[in-house]
């Protein structure tokens, strides 16, 4: 297959900042990248006009309020959704979104949460509400051979709690740990037997597309700056109308009511989105998302697709060729070993010439020595994570050990490494990235013995 061309002007025009500057950028996951003309258009919305808080009727205010309109149409149409079936709640990040769904969900003891075990913990975190309210938990395990989902014992589960009075699925459409894309047909699955659907696109969208008029989830949550890199501190709860209108907030603030009294004790909540938008939103930086859509579109995801796919193939091929002098294998490889129904992103750990797993902490600090931007860890995503290194026997009991932090916990359950190295593609990447990092890694760890000189403590998962 040949390599897509169609970026390469776009790399060289709108993210030359990164060749100028050296960099190697492979953390996308972690967040995306700005390009040129997004920053202008920033530049040139905020000197060319006066925008106010948009609680108001003054004319920056309704300057405002105009942009924050426009901004929703634009996230609606991005993700073909329908205004008059889908809203657009605007919330610092994915989190913000999972947060705002856990806490307003009908919860109760005839209530049932499952969670896939391949879950940010901005998902894994919904388990708190539903157990705070005596809601039956269920958790659905990845299979170690590839961190994919048993679809089978998902379906075990929607079948057994279909006569409950309420029950929430939540998953990842792509997994911010092993790149696994989880099925999209699950949504409509789950509404069969009476569930609602959180469905995380944090980590999907900034390579596919996703169409609400094709996959009808319930809630989506979604952070732009994984996406488009700019701005950050914004993100989106887009929900059906009728699921938004069943949650129920715990709280009310400022923007979120119509009227309160404070001597009569009493508060009525908006019937709209704003109900969900505590206090000032962020007015400055949401009308940006529309411009960050606009850049997306003008690009083609399709082309950002079609481009990712193909370098993800490349790295996956030349990882699992990577050999020491002794024969071998210098990389493990977690989850899919090939592009099929997997996305960009990459989840390894290295291997010394003795097939001794080398500290992922010693793999970022040297990487970033090098200038090769990657992650580290297990990425907020701990479940994933144990499927890949640890056996269920070994976590039998283990909430029960008392370990105060991720070291002790690792020894605790035997195991040596705490997380792995995870590379991710996206929209500006380009080949000369994965050579310069397979070159690296060659130079750097080809040979070269397990060094057990002491590195500082993990300070978390």
């Amino acid at each position: 297959m040949n390599a897509p061309r169609d970026l390469d002007h776009v790399r060289a025009t709108e993210y030359g900042y990164l060749d100028r500057n050296g960099h190697v950028y492979l953390d996308y996951t972690g967040a995306g990248l700005p390009s040129r003309s997004q920053l202008r258009a920033h530049h040139d919305r905020l000197t060319s006009d006066l925008f106010g808080n948009p609680h108001s009727e003054n004319p920056p205010s309704k300057a405002s309020t105009q942009l924050l309109e426009r901004t929703r149409l634009a996230v609606l149409s991005y993700l073909h959704a329908s205004p008059e079936e889908y809203a657009v709640v605007f919330t610092p990040n994915a989190t913000g979104a999972c947060r705002l769904v856990g806490e307003a969900y009908p919860f109760d003891p005839a209530a049932e949460l499952i969670l896939t075990s391949d879950n940010h913990n901005s998902v894994n975190g919904l388990r708190e509400f539903a157990r705070a309210r005596q809601s039956r938990i269920t958790q659905i395990p990845v299979q170690a051979t590839d961190l994919r989902i048993d679809e089978a014992a998902l379906v075990d589960a929607l079948k057994a709690g279909r006569d409950r009075s309420s029950g929430l699925l939540a998953y990842p459409a792509q997994s911010n740990f092993s790149g696994v894309q989880h099925p999209l047909h699950w949504v409509e699955l789950a509404h069969e037997y009476g569930f609602d659907v959180l469905l995380d696109a944090a980590a999907y969208l900034p390579t596919n597309p996703l169409r609400l008029d094709e996959v009808t989830p319930d809630f989506v949550a979604i952070s732009w700056y994984k996406v488009f890199g700019y701005p950050t501190g914004v993100g989106t709860l887009v929900a059906r109308r009728s699921a938004l209108a069943r949650l129920r907030r715990p709280w009310f603030s400022g923007g979120t009511i119509v009227a309160v009294s404070v001597q009569a004790d009493w508060h009525w909540m908006t019937d709209d989105e704003s109900a969900f938008e505590d206090g000032t939103v962020n007015f400055l930086s949401i009308p940006d998302v529309q411009v960050g859509l606009a850049w997306t579109e003008s690009i083609g995801m399709a082309s950002i697709q079609r481009r990712v796919r193909w370098l993800t193939g490349e790295l996956l091929d030349r990882l699992g060729r990577l050999r020491h002098t002794n024969g071998q294998a210098m990389v493990q490889i977690y989850g899919p070993r090939d592009t099929d129904r997997r996305g960009g992103t990459i989840a390894l750990n290295l291997l010394d010439p003795t097939g001794i797993l080398v500290d992922e902490r010693r793999v970022a600090i040297e990487s970033a020595a090098a200038g090769i931007s990657l992650r580290t860890g297990c990425f907020c995503n701990p479940g994933a994570g144990e499927g890949a290194f640890v056996r269920a026997e070994q976590m039998r009991g283990s909430a029960g050990w008392g370990a105060r932090t991720v070291d002790e916990y690792l020894e605790l359950i035997g195991l040596p490494i705490g997380g792995a190295v995870r590379i991710s593609l996206g929209i500006a990447s380009n080949l000369a990235d994965v050579e310069a990092f397979l070159d690296w890694v060659e130079r750097t760890y080809r040979d070269r013995p397990r060094s057990t000189d002491p590195l500082a403590p993990r300070l978390r998962c």
